[in-house]
């Protein structure tokens, strides 16, 4: 595999460091540049994160001289450069505005931001789930006018917890209803406890927009490429409701679920076990060798023991038993700013790298 040239546009906040932490020794990735706001550029790195480092790995060494450009200049940011991560904290529009601008400047952008998420001709991957979604590029880059450049986003965080626990029995046993309550850790607000004390011995019930999307984003993620749109599934039917908790990292769900076909307990384990998706069939490098885990002991899966499974790509599931409204029940867990967040980006471009969209 050649190495790719790779910026990191909002690289001073909590997804972009994690995207500094895996990129740092990748196989196939190479950070050649950093930008974050014009208040930002012109310093070095590793100056202004000091006091401000929220990775507990180490800095990286080949980063901390790296002089951070104005992510508004597009051009002089995307030049030089095979792709671009993006994970910038602004306004819904100027976030589009900003993505669409490195895009026509022929710089490909694999994003972790939402606002593109809907955007009918953008693509919305998890590369376990629907990498036949990337067909829809070509049409992208007609509507901007590209020849490589292009979007491609990953889903909101919540949903990598319990969407592939519900994939591998969409096509036998078509779930028809859902509801799922998230708990979701303080890190994907971009928090640690000493920036957010009010967390502490808490619950907050409410993150803004996060229930509608965990209730719109799996239809589109289970949708299909027609006439250059993705064009979103009509089931299951998703109810949603999300909690902030105390916890710092891992996002875990609890699901109920009624099919159109019931399965038996045995045969929800052994779609579990035996799935693989393209991620895994690729054998790309940050994959896990096995996505769907399902824990077996009564009090599992817990975010401090199981939130780092396989590098916190993994997904674990546990609890599955029959329910008195629903079919059945269970309960998910996913690391939210690894597998949910820069993790995910990362396999996603790995996939777009793998299928020659940056080339």
């Amino acid at each position: 595999m050649k190495e790719y040239r790779v910026g990191i546009v909002g690289a001073t906040g909590m997804v972009g460091q994690r995207f500094v932490t895996l990129l740092a020794d990748h196989p196939w990735f190479k950070i050649t540049k950093l930008a974050a706001s014009g208040r930002s550029a012109g310093k070095k790195y590793g100056e202004l994160m000091e006091g401000r480092w929220l990775m507990t790995s180490p800095l990286p060494e080949q980063v901390k001289d790296m002089v951070v450009l104005d992510a508004s200049k597009v051009e002089e940011m995307a030049q030089g450069l095979d792709f671009i991560f993006c994970a910038v904290n602004m306004k819904k529009d100027e976030i589009k505005a900003l993505e669409e601008a490195y895009a026509k400047a022929e710089c490909p952008v694999v994003s972790n931001n939402s606002a593109h998420r809907m955007t009918p001709d953008v693509p919305m991957v998890v590369p376990e789930i629907n990498a036949d979604h990337l067909a829809v590029i070509e049409s992208q880059r007609k509507r901007l006018g590209t020849k490589r450049g292009f979007i491609a986003v990953k889903s909101n965080c919540s949903l990598q917890s319990y969407v592939p626990a519900l994939h591998p029995l969409m096509a036998e046993y078509k779930p028809t209803k859902c509801l799922v309550c998230t708990y979701q850790a303080i890190s994907g607000a971009g928090k640690t406890f000493e920036t957010f004390p009010d967390i502490l011995d808490n619950v907050i019930p409410y993150i803004g927009g996060e229930e509608e999307k965990s209730e719109q984003e799996p239809l589109k993620l289970w949708g299909h490429v027609e006439n250059g749109q993705i064009v979103p599934a009509t089931s299951p039917a998703f109810t949603a409701q999300c909690l902030r908790v105390p916890v710092s990292d891992g996002h875990t769900a609890a699901v109920f679920v009624s099919f159109e076909k019931k399965p038996t307990k045995k045969e929800m384990l052994k779609a579990w076990a035996e799935f693989q998706g393209e991620a895994q069939k690729l054998e790309l490098p940050s994959a896990p060798k096995q996505f769907l885990h399902y824990f077996e002991e009564n009090d599992r899966p817990q975010p401090k023991l199981d939130r780092n499974l396989e590098n916190g790509m993994a997904v674990s599931i546990g609890r599955l038993r029959e329910d008195t409204q629903y079919d059945y029940k269970f309960v998910c867990l996913s690391h939210n700013t690894l597998r949910g967040a820069a993790g995910g980006a990362v396999l996603l471009a790995e996939l777009l790298a793998k299928k020659g969209y940056f080339d």
